[in-house]
């Protein structure tokens, strides 16, 4: 076992910290960061707005009034989501650099907007928000990187206009700004006329085809999702938060599937995507936190007798109830933890294959696509991100029965060694 963590420290330590500290994946994770409370905004709206039953208490006018009221809310956050992701990765991109961090975050949105084709309607252009969205999520964050490299370059090389002593602050920032924003989307123009003479047309299409399509459908299927959560629980065990690292790679994949479910549940369509965002958020870490600890906690209560770990779970109990799981991973202690190496692998990796099939044969509903703030308590989520439905809950139901069962005689036997230990402890003090 030691020889096995060895190896697995070896090759996995060094690529979890190069992830970690990548700066465009550190801006990637920051940029959804910035949108996400945006995104929670519209997504408790779009539940509002479906209210089970309503359409039967209210009558088909009052009802399709009620949620036109609604719909602005989503239309403003979620159908849009992706123009704050591109203004959070570039503002987090020239931050990094100790640049002004503003220019960054608007360079990126104008160079994103100089690429979005428009649609002509009544002499006017209108860009269709799926262009706007996690559609064009792919497009948006490969803009936001170069433009906001391509800027950061022009004001390092000193392509700036300099304004006299005494001019005011904000006026100098803006002039000095001008030629490296003028430059990056110039290229960016440029970028857009050189494509309209090639079979793809657009931009838009050239990513479509050969980077988010193909990623899109391995990201949805089975085998990438169980890699992602076993690699979240590998990088946990070794003190890494896994769940982060994972989510700066797969999150505009989750996001995109998620989006399309949003669309597929606002028309009352069959959802097309059973993996999304909410399917890792909600049937997974949603449980109690990464590794479904929350199972672990009851489990506490339940069989164990050592006052450690009784004590922890009166310590982990409250915050576990909001996903919150940091009392269990350094108290139990998970982290390096060879008793438990085998359930913290095991009982995510199964309750995905379980919660996927069930979703396949339709047992259970697919998330709708409404993202559901992670601190909210297991059941509740489930019901919430599966557009109100009553099995949503019951399937994390069963997936708390799932990581109870699998995780309990390994903390039968760890328990045992603590209990043993604190007999010792006793009988040696009473000795004295």
């Amino acid at each position: 076992m030691n020889k096995f963590m060895s190896v697995l420290e070896d090759i996995l330590l060094p690529i979890a910290d190069k992830l970690n500290n990548n700066r465009y994946l550190t801006a990637l994770r920051n940029g959804f960061m910035v949108a996400l409370p945006l995104i929670i905004f519209g997504s408790i709206f779009v539940v509002i707005a479906n209210f089970p039953f309503l359409d039967q208490v209210l009558s088909p006018e009052a009802f399709e009034a009620y949620k036109a009221a609604l719909d602005p809310a989503s239309a403003a956050t979620l159908s849009i989501m992706g123009l704050f992701v591109i203004i959070g990765i570039g503002y987090k991109m020239v931050e990094q650099r100790g640049g002004e961090a503003i220019y960054g975050g608007v360079v990126a949105l104008s160079s994103f907007l100089v690429l979005t084709p428009q649609i002509l309607e009544d002499t006017a252009g209108v860009i269709p928000t799926s262009a706007l969205g996690a559609q064009g999520m792919f497009l948006g964050i490969f803009t936001a990187f170069i433009s906001a490299e391509l800027y950061h370059f022009f004001v390092r090389k000193n392509l700036t206009i300099k304004m006299p002593a005494g001019v005011p602050d904000a006026v100098s920032r803006s002039f000095s700004a001008l030629i490296p924003i003028t430059l990056t989307l110039t290229a960016f123009l440029v970028i857009r006329i050189l494509f309209s003479f090639t079979s793809f047309e657009t931009v838009q299409n050239f990513i479509y085809t050969l980077i988010q399509q193909p990623l899109t459908a391995l990201g949805s299927g089975l085998p990438a999702t169980i890699i992602a959560v076993l690699l979240i629980q590998v990088f946990w065990f070794f003190g890494l938060h896994g769940q982060i690292i994972i989510n700066s790679v797969f999150d505009p994949i989750w996001y995109s599937l998620n989006d399309q479910n949003l669309a597929a549940f606002k028309a009352g369509e069959e959802l097309p995507n059973i993996v999304t965002k909410q399917f890792i958020d909600t049937f997974i870490v949603g449980i109690g936190g990464s590794g479904m600890t929350l199972a672990v906690i009851i489990a506490i209560f339940v069989v164990t007798k050592s006052r450690q770990l009784r004590e922890l779970g009166n310590l982990g109990g409250p915050a576990g109830i909001f996903n919150v799981n940091e009392p269990i991973i350094f108290g139990l202690p998970i982290i390096m933890n060879p008793l438990i190496l085998i359930p913290w692998l095991l009982a995510p990796v199964v309750v995905a294959i379980v919660t996927y099939f069930a979703m396949d044969i339709g047992f259970a509903p697919k998330p709708a696509g409404l993202i559901v703030p992670w601190t909210t308590p297991a059941l509740l989520s489930g019901y919430l991100a599966t557009g109100n439905k009553i099995m949503g809950a019951v399937m994390q139901l069963i997936n708390i029965g799932i990581v109870f069962v699998i995780w309990l005689p390994f903390l039968k036997l760890l328990d045992n060694q603590y209990y043993g230990e604190e007999q010792k402890a006793q009988e040696a003090q009473k000795a004295e």
